[in-house]
C-alpha cells in the first residue's frame, strides 16, 4: 500500500469512524424521551450482538465462545456497566459533558493495568492524569457550587467501567487470543442479557415506539454499533496505532460540536478550558511509552 493510498483510505476511514461514533452520542440523547436507559442498553447490545453473530457466520469465523467467566466480566463492565452509566447520565446531562467523562477511560486503564496487570505507569502517564484532574476541576467548577453533579459522576463511572473492561480484554487477548469479532459478539450478548432483568425490575418509562425511536435505534444498532465497529477494524489495520489511538480525542470533540450545533448545548468558557485540559491529558497519555511490567 502506497503512502498516498494510506492517506486517502486510512485517514478517511478514521475520520468516518469518529463521525459515526460522535453521531451516536447525539442519537442516544435524542431518544432519551422515548425509552428507559436500561431498556435501551439491553435492546442495543442484544440486537447488536446478533448482527455481529450473523457477520461471524457470513465471514466463516470461529463461533465458539471464549472462556466464559472472563467474557462475562468484560460484558458486565465494558458493555452493561459502561452503557448503563452513559445512558442514565444522558437523561439529565449534556452530550459534551457525558461523552468527555466517558472518554476518561485511558486514565482508568492506567490505574487498573497497574493493579491487575502490574504495569507501572511512567512519569508521562502521571503528567497526563494531572492535566486531566485539573481539567475536571475546571469542568465541574466547584467554586460555583456543585449543582447537578450526577451526570458528571455517572459519566466518570462509565469511563471507569470501560477502563476495567479494556484491561480485562487485554488479559483475554494475551492469554487466549480469541477472534476479535467473535469475542466482541459474545461479550456484547452477555452485557445485553445481563441488562434484561435490570430493565424489568428497575422502574423506568415505557418505550414509545414511534419514528424517532425507530430511527435512533436503527442508527445506533446498525451504523454506530455494527458498521462503526467494522470501520474501526479497518482503521486499526491501515493506520499506525499511534495515530489510530488519537481517535479517542476526536469522538468527544466532534460529539460536543454536534451537540452545540444540533442540541444548542453551548459550553461555558470555563467548561471549554476544562475540556481542553482533559483532552490534552488524553493526548499526553496516548503518546506515552507503554507502561513497564512490575517484576
Amino acid at each position: 500500500m502506497s503512502s498516498s493510498s494510506f492517506d486517502r483510505a486510512g485517514l478517511a476511514l478514521m475520520f468516518s469512524t469518529i463521525l459515526v461514533w460522535a453521531g451516536s452520542w447525539i442519537a442516544m440523547k435524542l431518544i432519551v424521551p422515548y425509552i428507559g436507559p436500561f431498556d435501551f442498553v439491553a435492546l442495543r447490545y442484544v440486537v447488536g450482538s446478533l448482527v455481529l453473530f450473523v457477520l461471524v457466520i457470513a465471514t466463516r469465523r470461529p463461533l465458539a465462545m471464549p472462556p466464559w467467566k472472563l467474557t462475562l466480566l468484560i460484558g458486565l463492565t465494558q458493555t452493561a456497566g459502561f452503557q448503563g452509566f452513559v445512558q442514565t447520565a444522558l437523561v439529565s446531562g449534556g452530550v459534551g459533558k457525558v461523552s468527555l467523562m466517558a472518554y476518561t477511560m485511558p486514565f482508568w486503564v492506567i490505574l487498573f493495568a497497574w493493579w491487575l496487570l502490574g504495569e507501572r505507569p511512567t512519569a508521562r502517564h502521571g503528567a497526563g492524569i494531572a492535566l486531566a484532574a485539573i481539567g475536571l476541576v475546571c469542568f465541574v467548577e466547584p467554586w460555583n457550587g456543585l449543582g447537578d453533579i450526577r451526570p458528571v459522576l455517572l459519566g466518570l463511572g462509565s469511563g471507569l467501567c470501560w477502563g476495567v473492561g479494556t484491561v480485562l480484554s487485554k488479559r483475554m487477548f494475551e492469554r487466549h487470543a480469541p477472534d476479535v469479532m467473535t469475542f466482541t459478539a459474545w461479550q456484547m450478548l452477555f452485557g445485553g442479557l445481563v441488562m434484561v432483568p435490570v430493565a424489568y425490575l428497575v422502574p423506568q418509562m415505557t418505550a414509545q415506539w414511534g419514528w424517532p425511536l425507530w430511527t435512533g435505534m436503527t442508527y445506533i444498532v446498525l451504523i454506530a454499533t455494527a458498521a462503526g465497529w467494522l470501520l474501526w477494524l479497518q482503521v486499526v489495520r491501515r493506520v499506525p496505532a499511534s495515530i489510530a489511538g488519537l481517535s479517542s480525542l476526536g469522538v468527544p470533540v466532534v460529539a460536543m460540536l454536534l451537540a452545540w450545533a444540533i442540541l444548542s448545548e453551548k459550553p461555558t468558557p470555563v467548561e471549554l478550558g476544562g475540556m481542553v485540559l482533559i483532552l490534552a491529558g488524553i493526548w499526553v497519555v496516548s503518546r506515552a511509552a507503554p507502561a513497564a511490567r512490575a517484576d
